[in-house]
């Protein structure tokens, strides 16, 4: 059984409200709500608003990190970000 891959994240844009917008290597970009990992105490510092703009893919695209401790994995991303649309704002 040969393991699932996902593709990588090329680019993240902080947006207001929490969300990253994340366009991943293969062209794909998706809108991903980080309000609901606010409530899990990893994630907390993130309601820092200087704190969460500082959002950023890995060097390898395999993630989002914004500190050594805190950083999101591309395939939580991929399966549970929502696939942009012309109302959202990808070059802001």
């Amino acid at each position: 059984m040969s393991a699932v891959s996902y593709p990588r994240i090329r680019q993240v844009r902080p947006q207001p409200g929490k969300t990253l917008l994340i366009e991943f290597e293969n062209g794909v970009r998706k809108v991903y709500d980080c309000k609901p990992l606010l409530r899990e105490e990893v994630f907390r510092p993130l309601e820092d608003e200087a704190l969460f703009r500082l959002a950023r893919a890995d060097g390898l695209g395999y993630g989002v990190v914004w500190t050594d401790e805190i950083d999101l994995a591309e395939s939580e991303i991929w399966i549970h970000g929502r696939t942009v649309t012309a109302r959202d704002r990808w070059g802001a």
